[in-house]
């Protein structure tokens, strides 16, 4: 309002009618209003709320006792464990930021985080001590390091110690009752997360508590979370801070049920004991549950809810998970938007559709979360939004509250993303007449045959629907009359019945336009991050020496 207002004068704020927003408010509060309500489940190990709000405290007292203040980072080299959860609060707490780092990434990728973030205190997970002692060694710097040595670890994972105490003993250091304070201010940093550098040095991605305040409850509103759900922790925690949502559960006082191991029997063991209502995770998480053994699987009789992302699930991935009872919402997002922004909202109508063609539907990225202000598909030389005829390919441009501070020390990069008011994905869409986003690339990944735009994520969706087809990737290969055409590599599905490639290209041919089957396709494993994305950049590579 301008300075001579009616509704300025004497109207200013104060502690009475502001506060800054925070997650670290939510545990605050549930803790208050449900303490004996179960808050972590690790194998043996249960913990209430009033219990786990008083270790994340006491993990703020010991920080604080050692000299970590306010913008000092603090990293943690963990697995979802009981731990990684406490740290979603006791370090923000102290006022440091908090760096969840990537435990698949090597040694000097680690240090180089650790460096370039300027870690004042690092805790690891004695799994990933080799990892961590390579990467300290390269650091050529000293750091405080805190064990977390897991009981529920199998025997086949190292515990060497490198720190000088374990993570229990750190805490028998702090005060249960230490008198945490909100943030001055909400732009705050919370956390600071790297990308996964495959094109030159991770870019670290600053959060501030405005924004992961925002998104945890996007997250609840979007799938209509109700109090006290039960949630399995298939995706990684240091995965843009698990999405939001340790904060999230804890604003519904949920339960969390920490997974070190994510594979099938896992899953299905955690729905059938711990009445799982929730899980998140890539569209290989969604593989395990569809295609696991029958001594895998376990008998529930409630809804799962399952959230997914990365690579826009095929289409008959999502078919497959209806048709046995899992409730999947297809959102879209990346680190620099706080995990998921988008969300392909459900309408009832649609139920009445063909369970296909609702596939078809779910596999749409969708619209904007409600705590996202903009969302559009734009023209990246112009700035000017393509037309919505569900054909014209653009960039995907975010804006609002849920979009990153900005890439840390890299004042060139931020400005680069954040350019025109518009956070530039680099991810290329069109924008459907019903304004549903759907994505077609990376702008690095479109295949550029003969003149003819081919996305990848088509012949990806038509190799999915082959029955021996458990993943699929799709890269451009060079090609001398056509410039590039698509190389599909291939993972089949055990005990899948053998099938050559010229018999891939075939059914590709016969479910697609054949300009845009792929020429050549390869078997094997496919290269996979952490969070189940598979490394195309690796495929790129392969395919250019084919």
């Amino acid at each position: 309002m301008g300075a001579g207002s009616i509704y300025d004068k004497d109207l200013g704020q104060n502690t009475a009618n502001y506060a800054p927003l925070t997650p670290l408010s939510f545990i605050q509060r549930t803790a208050a209003v449900y303490p004996n309500h179960p808050s972590v489940i690790h194998g043996a190990r249960r913990f209430t709320w009033k219990e786990t709000y008083a270790r994340s405290r006491r993990l703020a007292s010991a920080l604080s006792r050692r000299g970590i203040r306010l913008g000092d980072t603090v990293a943690i080299m963990g697995a979802n464990t009981p731990e990684m959860y406490e740290a979603a609060f006791g370090v923000p707490m102290t006022g440091a930021v908090l760096n969840t780092l990537n435990v698949r990434l090597d040694a000097p990728t680690i240090a180089f985080s650790l460096q370039h973030g300027e870690a004042k205190f690092l805790i690891t997970d004695t799994e990933f001590s080799a990892t961590v002692k390579a990467a300290l060694k390269a650091l050529g710097r000293d750091i405080p390091v805190i064990d977390i040595d897991d009981g529920e670890a199998g025997n086949d994972i190292s515990h060497e110690r490198l720190g000088e105490k374990d993570y229990e003993a750190l805490l028998a250091e702090g005060d249960p009752e230490f008198d945490w304070r909100l943030p001055a201010d909400e732009w705050q940093a919370i956390s600071l997360n790297y990308t996964s550098g495959t094109t030159g040095d991770p870019k670290g991605v600053v959060y501030h508590h405005r924004g992961a305040y925002l998104n945890a409850i996007s997250n609840i509103v979007a799938w209509n979370m109700a109090h006290h759900p039960v949630y399995l922790w298939t995706l990684p925690m240091f995965h843009c801070n698990g999405w939001c949502f340790p904060w999230s559960v804890a604003v519904v006082a949920g339960t969390n049920v920490c997974l070190r191991r994510v594979n099938a029997a896992n899953i299905y063991n955690a729905i059938a004991d711990q009445g799982v209502t929730h899980f998140c995770g890539a569209p290989i998480v969604l593989n395990y549950v569809i295609n696991a053994k029958p001594d895998e699987r376990r008998e529930f009789d409630h809804t799962v809810n399952v959230m997914t992302a990365a690579a826009p699930p095929p289409a008959s991935t999502l078919e497959a998970m209806q048709r046995q009872g899992f409730n999947v919402t297809h959102v879209y997002g990346l680190t620099e938007t706080y995990g998921p922004a988008v969300i392909c909202a459900w309408h009832d109508n649609w139920n009445r559709r063909p369970i296909e063609e609702q596939a078809q539907l779910k596999s749409r990225q969708g619209v904007n979360y409600h705590m996202l202000q903009g969302l559009t598909v734009m023209d990246p030389e112009t700035m000017k939004p393509v037309p919505a005829d569900g054909e014209t390919m653009g960039e995907v441009m975010f804006r609002g509250n849920i979009v990153m501070k900005g890439y840390l020390k890299n004042k060139k990069a931020t400005a680069s993303s954040l350019a025109g008011g518009w956070f530039h994905s680099g991810d290329l869409g069109v924008m459907h007449p019903d304004g549903y986003l759907q994505l077609k690339d990376r702008s690095k990944d479109i295949i550029i045959s003969g003149g003819e735009n081919i996305s990848s994520i088509e012949v990806e969706s038509v190799l999915y629907k082959h029955p021996a087809v458990l993943a699929a990737a799709v890269v451009a290969r060079p090609d001398d009359k056509w410039g590039e055409t698509p190389c599909a590599f291939v993972e089949l599905k055990d005990h899948a019945a053998p099938v050559s490639a010229d018999e891939i290209i075939k059914f590709c041919r016969d479910n697609m336009a054949h300009f845009k089957a792929p020429k050549m396709v390869v078997f094997g494993p496919l290269p996979k991050t952490s969070t189940g994305k598979i490394q195309k950049f690796k495929l790129r590579d392969i395919a250019k020496e084919l």
